[in-house]
């Protein structure tokens, strides 16, 4: 049964087209156990993050397109952007690329170590809605410990160059200094945290955080002496910000056209610096038409972020070993296990065969006929029982010239392959 990756990214679809995919994290346990009811899915996992929405599970041979078709029904694409925007990934390849996920190394800012917490937060939904198996569980628990080795040991991530500290490089570019600016955090997430901790190590005048949760927001205020409030009172408290972070899990935007404009009008035309890292999107992306308005996206953090990892290329290369190194170690583990379930149906085989075939010699032999006799019949039928299986498939496999299946059988019973009599002997 084939390990798959199927999903989208940053690297293959425009902000547009990951919104239809994205998932909050509530809705984990549901879809996973969607994903497990569908035809020939044996373990499943739902990864959703700003940047990648992404399934990892081990389907039958013959639905190898299950993920493919649900994210494509889900998200309403056709067959064209479905080949543009989606990806699929079979064993080899997909421990690769979910190493690389763990280890920051394809993420929008090289390094980053966001990643990781989303991995187990989905790991753990995975585990809880029933969606994980032998091979998945293990999968994950293989990639948690690369991402630590590859962050502990090339020092990937020394260097600020998340998204919190992008914000920053931004915000400084269009205001010089920041001393004097009022900054508007929406949300209570690990990102909007970052991005206060920044912020507020800079010097602003001032840091307020409006939550739909106003408890949420009070307990991340203490952290940077701000100010909390409701989300209610966004409209009041818009138009005192020069810089506005929002990452919420709003299933709709949060700031629209006009609402910019009312604030605008407030703070007498004085420009807005609006950085929207949620997906989907917080701001309405009219706002961005407005006159005095800087509005960025998730998407446009990219450019910065390109100018900032210069310092990490070393360490990605690295990094790169390191994950070449730890698939190679999951893959020698899958394929050991693989072989391990044959060598169990087989060991089971022949000591299922062994015992009856005893048993039915003692019984022979307590009737009065010769031991010699019954041990040499009892040898005799084991031998049949246990080559049988094998020599029918060597006969199909040599009549439908399934010359594969001889080399291995030639390599398994005589423990080296036949010499090749083309290749000159060696000295």
């Amino acid at each position: 049964m084939p390990l798959l990756a199927v999903g989208t990214s940053h690297h293959v679809a425009p902000l547009e087209i990951r919104e239809r995919l994205a998932f909050h994290r509530d809705d984990y346990p549901s879809k996973v156990r969607e994903l497990r009811a569908l035809a020939g899915v044996a373990e499943a996992l739902l990864l959703s993050t700003c940047n990648r929405t992404e399934i990892y599970g081990i389907v039958e041979p013959d639905q190898q397109e299950v993920f493919l078709q649900w994210m494509r029904t889900t998200a309403g694409l056709d067959e064209r952007q479905a080949g543009e925007h989606l990806y699929l990934l079979r064993d080899t390849e997909a421990v690769a690329h979910l190493f690389r996920v763990a280890g920051g190394l394809d993420s929008l800012v090289l390094g980053e170590p966001q990643i990781v917490g989303q991995l187990k937060e989905a790991w753990q939904q995975a585990r809880a809605a029933g969606g994980l198996g032998k091979v998945t569980d293990r999968l994950f628990q293989h990639a948690f410990a690369t991402g630590k080795t590859v962050r502990h040991q090339t020092g990937i991530n020394e260097h600020p160059v998340s998204v919190a500290y992008i914000t920053l490089v931004l915000a400084r570019q269009i205001f010089g200094d920041l001393a004097r600016k009022h900054v508007l955090l929406l949300g209570a997430g690990e990102m909007i945290e970052l991005c206060g901790r920044h912020l507020h190590e800079q010097g602003v005048a001032s840091l307020m955080i409006a939550n739909r949760s106003r408890q949420k927001a009070e307990q991340l205020a203490l952290q940077f002496a701000a100010t909390p409030y409701a989300l209610e009172e966004l409209d009041q408290v818009l138009p005192a910000a020069d810089i506005v972070v929002t990452s919420t899990a709003s299933r709709e935007p949060l700031i629209g056209a006009e609402l910019i404009r009312r604030a605008l009008r407030a703070r007498r035309r004085r420009p807005i610096f609006l950085v929207d890292i949620a997906v989907p999107r917080d701001v309405d992306p009219r706002v961005a038409e407005l006159d005095d308005v800087y509005l960025y996206t998730i998407d446009d953090l990219q450019q910065v972020a390109m100018a900032n990892m210069q310092h990490r290329d070393a360490a990605a290369v690295a990094a790169q070993d390191m994950v070449h190194e730890a698939v190679e170690e999951f893959m020698r583990w899958w394929h050991g296990a693989r072989a391990a379930a044959s060598l169990q149906r087989l060991r089971r085989h022949a000591e299922r065969s062994g015992e009856e075939l005893a048993q039915r010699a003692l019984r022979q032999i307590a009737a009065g006929r010769p031991a010699e006799e019954a041990i040499e019949q009892l040898a005799n039928t084991l031998t049949h029982r246990i080559l049988h299986l094998p020599s029918t498939r060597l006969r199909q496999a040599a009549e439908q010239q399934d010359y594969d299946t001889l080399k291995a059988a030639d390599w398994l019973f005589e423990g080296e392959p036949e010499p090749d009599p083309d290749r000159e002997p060696e000295p």
